[in-house]
C-alpha cells in the first residue's frame, strides 16, 4: 500500500538499517542470520522485532521512513520493500549484534532473503514488541519452527521451579534444536514426517491429549500455523477453561501463503 509522501517538516525519522555479519545453516530449514548494527539499534530491537525485507540482489533499497506515532511511511510507487514480523533469537546490545533465525520451506520474500543472504546484506528494522508471555508456576508452549526463537527465550527466561511441557511441531530429528529449559518442564518434539507443514494436526492433537494441570497460576503460550492455533485457542478456552489473560494464541503463519512468522 502506497502512503503519501510527507516532507521532513512531518517528523519522519528514518529506520535502522542492519548489516548481515554471518548466516549459519542450524538445520536443514533453518538459516540463522547475525545482524550488526548501532548498539542503540539493538536495543531497541526485539524481542518482536519488524523487519523490512528488500528484494534479493537489491543493494539499495527504497526504505520507508518511521512517523511520530510509529507509523511506517512508505515511498510513492514501487518500492520491493516488505515487512515481516520474527522473533530475535538474541541480542546483544554490547556487541551490537542481533540473531534472526529464518525458516527456508516457505516461498515469501523473507525466506528468499534469507536463502541467499551472504554477509553485508542489509535488512531494515522499524519497530518491535512484546512476545506476550508472562511468568507462571505451569506453562504450556506450543509451536512449530517459526516458534522456536520465542520459545527458546521463554524457556531460558522461565524460573527453575516452573513445571509443565512445551511441544513443539518440526519435520523431523534433524529439525531438532538444542534448548535449556528448567528440570520440570518437559520439552517433547513432534515429527510430522513427510507431512508437508501446516497440513498436520500433530499440535493440536498433543494438546489434546493433555490433561489441564490443577489450579489457576497457568499459562499457555501457543504460535504456528494459523488453523492449528485455532484449533488449540478453542481447546484452551474450552476444555481447559482459561481466559485471556492465562493464555497468548498468534498464528504466526496461514497455509498457502508465505510461510514467514508475521502478525
Amino acid at each position: 500500500m502506497t502512503t503519501p509522501a510527507l516532507s521532513p517538516d512531518d517528523g519522519l525519522r528514518a529506520i535502522d538499517v542492519l548489516t548481515v555479519a554471518t548466516v549459519a545453516d542450524v538445520t536443514p530449514s533453518v538459516r540463522r542470520v547475525v545482524l550488526s548494527g548501532t548498539p542503540a539499534a539493538v536495543a531497541a530491537a526485539g524481542p518482536t522485532v519488524n523487519l523490512l525485507v528488500p528484494r534479493v540482489g537489491d543493494t539499495a533499497p527504497r526504505w520507508p521512513r518511521v512517523a511520530k506515532d510509529g507509523r511506517i511511511v512508505w515511498p510513492d510507487g514501487a518500492h520491493g520493500v516488505s515487512l515481516r514480523s520474527y522473533t530475535a533469537r538474541r541480542q546483544d546490545p554490547v556487541a551490537a549484534q542481533v540473531e534472526i533465525d529464518f525458516v527456508l520451506h516457505g516461498d515469501g520474500p523473507a525466506a528468499a532473503w534469507a536463502a541467499a543472504a551472504s554477509p553485508g546484506a542489509l535488512l531494515g528494522v522499524a519497530g518491535s514488541g512484546a512476545l506476550g508471555e508472562r511468568a507462571a508456576a505451569q506453562l504450556l508452549l506450543a509451536g512449530d519452527e517459526t516458534a522456536l526463537p520465542a520459545i527458546s527465550r521463554i524457556l531460558a527466561a522461565a524460573p527453575a521451579t516452573c513445571r509443565g511441557v512445551a511441544l513443539l511441531e518440526v519435520a523431523g530429528a534433524a529439525e531438532e534444536q538444542p534448548l535449556t529449559a528448567p528440570e520440570g518442564l518437559v520439552v517433547r518434539w513432534l515429527h510430522r514426517g513427510d507431512t508437508p507443514p501446516g497440513e498436520s494436526s500433530l499440535l493440536a492433537d498433543a494438546v489434546a491429549a493433555l490433561d489441564p494441570p490443577d489450579g489457576d497460576d497457568v499459562f499457555a503460550w501457543v504460535a504456528a500455523e494459523s488453523a492449528a492455533v485455532r484449533a488449540i485457542r478453542a481447546d484452551l478456552r474450552g476444555r481447559w477453561g482459561l481466559s485471556r489473560a492465562q493464555h497468548h494464541a498468534i498464528g504466526y503463519w496461514r497455509r498457502g501463503r508465505a510461510m514467514s512468522p508475521a502478525d
